[in-house]
């Protein structure tokens, strides 16, 4: 038994925290199990390619970042037009795949590219999509930018309880993106408002643990693609399309040799209280601080044994933030577990 989670609790940032360690059993022999991946297999072959496709724009422009690619939100937050470009690769993707079928739940639209002196990062956007598509070779198709702003907006389903949805973040983490740092495309599919399938594609993660030779070694090998589906484990193959290869969450039994992941960006978590819990603990290692989901892929592979992320009062999670990452690590522990990563997308 390992540790793999610390779940926080604090009715009111004015009353000491308190919390616990929360510790999954080993899963029980099923067969049944089994059937359920089987499934989502096509499901989970599409969401790769999507993933994996979107990874690639991502890699393309953030090697050649232009200042005109960077744009604000209303919130201040920054978007790129990688993060445009993977949204709309992904839902073209998804509903060439499954048209009769098709909801997406995601983070971006194309409302501020629609404004008057758009064009020009609304033309750019398109020729990084359609570059994509040509060089993948699936669909003989080329987009024109309306095609393109209306892939965007088709994620603006709004979700629910019943059916199937898929999840997506089409750059979790953009501000390590634009720091050249960590970042992840992030998609789930919601079956029942269950998690039941995950895939993030890591362009920069080390295929070595972050352990052995630090995320930022120039003899490591970078491009990580996880993925999951419920009753099936975890998986992590190079986004080159080599061989998967089963992974496993840490072994750690003692909180004083547990390591542990937290937001880059202190925004994002309180670092402060992170501390005072890891001190609680007994944790001795310095925590290791990563953008995005990508955590939960080093998570999943034994990396870190504990993930802290602690919001700031007022700051509301967004159901692309964890979907896909949190099946990458739960569905390890325990094929039939669900509970933790039930989500409804209208809450």
């Amino acid at each position: 038994m390992s540790i793999n989670w610390l779940r926080f609790v604090s009715p009111s940032l004015k009353k000491p925290p308190l919390f616990h360690l929360c510790h999954l059993p080993p899963p029980p022999p099923s067969s049944s199990a089994v059937i359920v991946a089987m499934s989502y297999d096509k499901e989970l072959a599409a969401a790769k390619k999507a993933a994996s496709l979107a990874a690639r724009l991502c890699q393309k422009v953030q090697k050649a970042l232009l200042q005109s690619d960077v744009q604000s939100k209303n919130d201040k937050s920054p978007v790129t037009v990688a993060d445009y470009g993977s949204q709309a690769l992904v839902s073209f993707v998804l509903q060439q795949e499954f048209p009769d079928n098709f909801s997406l739940v995601a983070e971006e639209d194309s409302k501020d590219l629609r404004k008057d002196g758009g064009q020009e990062i609304v033309e750019r956007i398109t020729k990084l999509v359609n570059d994509s598509l040509t060089i993948d070779g699936s669909y003989n198709v080329t987009l024109s930018t309306e095609d393109v702003l209306k892939a965007i907006d088709n994620g603006r389903s709004e979700g629910g309880s019943q059916g199937r949805h898929w999840v997506l973040d089409p750059i979790d983490g953009t501000k390590g993106f634009l720091r050249g740092d960590q970042y992840a495309i992030a998609l789930a599919l919601l079956d029942g408002g269950k998690v039941v399938l995950g895939v993030l594609a890591c362009p920069n993660l080390p295929l070595t643990s972050l352990s052995d030779a630090g995320q930022h070694s120039p003899n490591n090998k970078v491009g990580c693609l996880f993925f999951a589906v419920v009753g099936g484990g975890t998986y992590m193959q190079p986004l080159d399309g080599s061989s998967a290869v089963k992974v496993q969450v840490s072994a750690v039994e003692n909180p004083e040799e547990a390591s542990f992941f937290e937001s880059y960006e202190a925004a994002h978590s309180m670092h402060d209280l992170s501390s005072l819990i890891a001190q609680k603990l007994g944790v001795k290692a310095p925590p290791v601080r990563i953008d995005s989901q990508a955590k939960y892929g080093a998570l999943s592979r034994g990396d870190g044994a504990i993930y802290l992320r602690l919001p700031h009062k007022g700051y509301r999670e967004k159901i692309w933030d964890h979907a896909a990452g949190c099946i990458v690590v739960s569905v390890i522990h325990l094929p039939t577990f669900l509970r933790g990563c039930k989500m409804q997308t209208d809450s």
